[in-house]
């Protein structure tokens, strides 16, 4: 009986190397479709007691939302596991499915834990989203990434609402989106990577890193993710001969004047990963190095985590235990953000030159990055960020039933909120929208607010049965005061929930007006005065019976009091 359950073994495990994936059958050409994706990950399920493939929401494109779970004790359960004290990490692939590295690569890696050629540690989970944007992955062709070096197809990077999945983090557009947050928070993640290819410069590095802003994370896990468990990262992926640095964008930007820490507000994976105190990464593959090399960076770069995560399993779990219990204390919290210039390190970047030639297009110049010109050198990374925009905590919001988009956003990110049962009298504070940008054309479906400016007030209302109150004091304290404060970088406002705020509602006819404010003016001294300190003032204003009009109007009973109040509250006290 050993025998022959030892020969069984045996074959399952032939069986399972040899289940090569497209990406190797075609010789480093080609990357799975979404079908052939799935599929495959299915063949491996009823193979290996080591992984599930699970169907975890729906898409916009009509096809669910799959996730493969990997456990060394075949247990699938992310509850048991954080019992367990395992260090869970979450990978991503196919966001932009024009940047299909990471789907080929997961598969491999999955194959290969299973069956025993990669250690799946037993302190270590792991969950594999093998494709995300779907509809963008169905929607294959040769040409839209023009400036990548390969596979011979790929998907398109818009879904099937045409919306970039890493811009709807917190707004929560697409199916995906509210998919992925009840996933997110199902899985608790200590760990989250996020596959990508890069776009823009030459350089000769295969692989560039966007890592979670440390300042974000606070003082004692942002320094852990800085000084420890990234450091780790960089070295271990260059032992196996890949010279990671952080992520570069300059294009025709001089390098030598140094390169920033990517800005990763909550729109994007690992900015929204952050708000919850979860270690996240975005690789970026060079997208004129060869696809096989692409893939081979990304598999080894996830090899690399997931050995350094197991090592370290015990203080991450500390970590972010203590970051938790530290955001449950903090008064202050900053909702954007500046670059600290003072703060650097330098790096040690392999660029190539740039040249200038007659370009065959267009007849004029161009500029090239010559690879017969290949140098290194020191160049400074700018990698500090201090608060540019910090507001105190509340003890609670108030959310009036109306906004119940917002209520659910909420919901799907594990907040706990509570609905008044009788109608009550508070004390608040509320935001008057003094000023603010709106983008001149559509970003992603909407035209977003920025550059908010607010005045606060404080007043006692009646909220009725039915509201919501927020408690700030829970798990997801700073998702909630980012998302619920108005010049927040990406907050709810920023995206436009709240802009029916931002339109008169009610009006006026002059010929009618004129006889009520002339009668305001005659029972309203101070108004009164106010109104010749602003003539006297404002020659023109003066000469303008229409503004005098609106004048008293604004300062009447008479004008609507919602006009640019937000109209979510604050309990402070």
């Amino acid at each position: 009986m050993k025998h022959f359950l030892l020969t069984i073994e045996l074959l399952m495990s032939l069986t399972l190397s040899a289940q090569l994936t497209v990406f190797e059958k075609s010789g480093g050409k080609k990357t799975a479709t979404y079908s052939e994706a799935i599929d495959w990950y299915q063949s491996l399920d009823k193979r290996s007691s080591k992984l599930l493939l699970k169907e975890m929401g729906q898409t916009d494109a009509g096809y669910p939302l799959h996730l493969v779970l990997l456990s060394a004790d075949g247990i699938f359960d992310p509850a048991q596991w954080h019992k367990q004290k395992k260090t869970i990490i979450l990978v991503n692939n196919g966001i932009h499915p024009g940047e299909p590295d990471g789907i080929d690569a997961s598969m491999m890696l999955a194959r290969d834990l299973v069956n025993g050629k990669i250690q799946l540690p037993e302190n270590t989970a792991i969950a594999f989203i093998p494709v995300y944007n779907i509809g963008g992955c169905l929607n294959r062709n040769s040409y839209t990434r023009a400036n990548q070096n390969g596979p011979e197809e790929y998907g398109f990077r818009g879904n099937s609402q045409n919306l970039d999945l890493n811009r709807d983090f917190t707004k929560c557009d697409s199916r995906e989106a509210r998919s992925f947050a009840q996933l997110f928070h199902w899985l608790e993640p200590d760990i989250f990577l996020d596959n990508h290819v890069s776009d823009g410069a030459d350089y000769q590095h295969t692989m560039t890193l966007i890592t979670t802003q440390y300042d974000k994370l606070g003082p004692s896990l942002g320094k852990y993710l800085r000084e420890v468990f990234e450091p780790t990262v960089y070295a271990g992926m260059k032992t196996k001969g890949w010279d990671l640095i952080p992520y570069v964008d300059f294009e025709n930007e001089d390098i030598k004047k140094g390169i920033r820490m990517f800005y990763e507000t909550p729109r994007y994976s690992s900015g929204y990963a952050a708000l919850f105190n979860t270690l996240s990464f975005i690789a970026e593959t060079h997208m004129l190095k060869p696809y096989n090399q692409r893939v081979r960076s990304t598999y080894d770069l996830m090899v690399t985590i997931i050995k350094e995560a197991s090592e370290h399993s015990a203080e991450i779990t500390e970590q972010r235990k203590s970051a938790r219990e530290a955001a449950l204390k903090q008064t202050d919290f900053p909702l954007s953000w500046k670059l600290d210039t003072p703060k650097f390190t330098e790096i040690s970047f392999k660029g190539y030159e740039k040249a200038f030639t007659k370009s065959e297009a267009t007849g004029l110049e161009k500029m090239y990055f010559d690879h017969n010109r290949p140098f290194t050198s020191q160049v400074k990374f700018y990698n500090g960020y201090r608060p540019a925009n910090t507001v105190k905590a509340p003890v609670a919001y108030v959310i009036p039933q109306g906004w119940y988009s917002v209520v659910d956003l909420l919901k799907l990110n594990n907040v706990m909120v509570k609905q008044l049962k009788h109608d009550t009298m508070i004390n608040i504070s509320f935001y008057h929208i003094d000023d603010y940008k709106s983008y001149p054309r559509p970003y992603e479906k909407h035209h977003k607010n920025y550059a908010t400016t607010v005045s606060s007030f404080n007043q006692q209302i009646r909220i009725s049965k039915g509201d919501y109150i927020v408690y700030t004091n829970q798990p997801a304290r700073r998702y909630i005061i980012e998302m619920l404060e108005p010049t927040g970088d990406d907050s709810f406002f920023a995206w436009n929930f709240f802009d029916a705020i931002l339109q008169q509602k009610e009006g006026y006819s002059d010929y009618r007006w004129e006889d009520i404010a002339g009668d305001i003016l005659k029972n309203d001294s101070t108004l009164r005065e106010k109104l010749e300190a602003k003539k006297v003032a404002d020659p023109k204003f003066a000469a303008n019976s229409s503004e005098i009009l609106s004048f008293i109007y604004q300062n009447s009973p008479w004008f609507e009091k919602s006009f640019l109040r937000y109209p979510i509250y604050r309990i402070d006290n």
